[in-house]
Parts: structure tokens; sequence; C-alpha cells
């Protein structure tokens, strides 16, 4: 009997040494599962945080490079306003706006689409003509210049016009020379 037992018992132990065995090499075995994914959710994590460190510095790199074309295309406009002046002249008794006219009210357009600036166009004459007339034909000089400019893409509500009529001239005498300087508007 103690042989038959011994044998079992040798049995017993010889699986549970197996099992045993199998156990410890399925923990080893879950360990380094679980140890490995996290070191690749740890490594996931950086490379997303280095890509969207990566992605930030880039994007303020070109918000940086884009302020810097817009200051530069920005200070062209301005250059190019400064260059055609803020006054439009116009022919004895007329307000059609003649080709000088319209090219420096090109410029002036260009530069007013880059912001919300509200202008003034202030219209003028020489001193023929009645005060009430010459006020009407200041209206008008004032008006073509603001329907110029609404047709070219700026709004109406930011135009405001105002007719002097003959009451502001540039230059004072009688003569052609000094009346058309007066025969104008004034972008402000």
């Amino acid at each position: 009997m103690s042989l038959t037992i011994i044998r079992k018992e040798r049995t017993t132990m010889k699986h549970l040494t197996v099992a045993g065995k199998a156990l410890t090499l399925l923990f080893v075995a879950a360990f380094l599962v679980a140890c490995s994914s996290k070191d690749t959710k740890d490594d996931d994590a950086a490379a997303a945080a280095a890509a969207e460190a990566a992605a930030r510095s880039a994007a303020e790199r070109a918000a940086a490079a884009d302020a810097e074309a817009a200051g530069s295309q920005q200070q062209r406009l301005q250059d190019a306003v400064a260059a055609v002046g803020n006054v439009f002249y116009f022919d004895y008794d007329s307000s059609n706006l003649k080709p000088q006219a319209q090219a420096a009210l090109d410029a002036h357009i260009a530069l007013l689409r880059t912001n919300e600036r509200s202008v003034r166009l202030e219209g003028h004459t020489d001193e023929r003509g009645t005060r009430e007339y010459n006020m009407a034909l200041g209206e008008r000089r004032a008006n073509t210049v603001r329907d110029y400019m609404v047709v070219n893409g700026i709004a109406s509500y930011r135009i405001e016009t105002v007719s002097y009529g003959e009451e502001q001239p540039i230059a004072y005498g009688s003569g052609e020379a000094n009346w058309s300087q007066n025969r104008r508007v004034e972008l402000k």
C-alpha cells in the first residue's frame, strides 16, 4: 500500500509541478503583456504629444509668416494710397469720374477691403454758379465716388457723403487754374 500511495503522491506532485509551472508561465506572460501594452500606451501618448507640439509650432510659424505677409501687403496698399492721394478732381459742371480718379479710387478700395474703416467723402465745387446749385453739384460728385466704391465692394454703411459746394475752396481767385483745384471730392 505504501508503494501505491507513494506512486500517487509522485504522480500528483508531478501534476502539481507541471500545473504550477504552467500557472507560473501564464502569470509571467500576462505580466509581460500588461507591461508591454503600458509601454505602448506611453509611447503612443508621447508620440501624440510630440506631434501636437510640432503641429502647434508649425501653426505658430505659419501664423507669423501670414501676419508678416499681411503686414507687408497692408504696407504696399498704404503706400499705393499715399502715392495717389485722397483728392479726386472733376471737369467743369460735371460729376463724372475721370480715369485718373478711378485709378486712385481703386487703390483706396483695395486698402478699404482689408479693414472695416469708415470714410467720409466731401464734395466741393468752384465759385461759379449759385450756392444752391453748387451744393447739389458737390453732393452729386460725392455720391458718384460713393457709388463707384459700393459697386467695387465697399459697403455703403461705411461711406458718409457731405457737400460743401463752393464754401471751402483750396485755391482762391478767379481763373481756370484755381477753379480746377476746387472741383473735387476729398476722401477722409
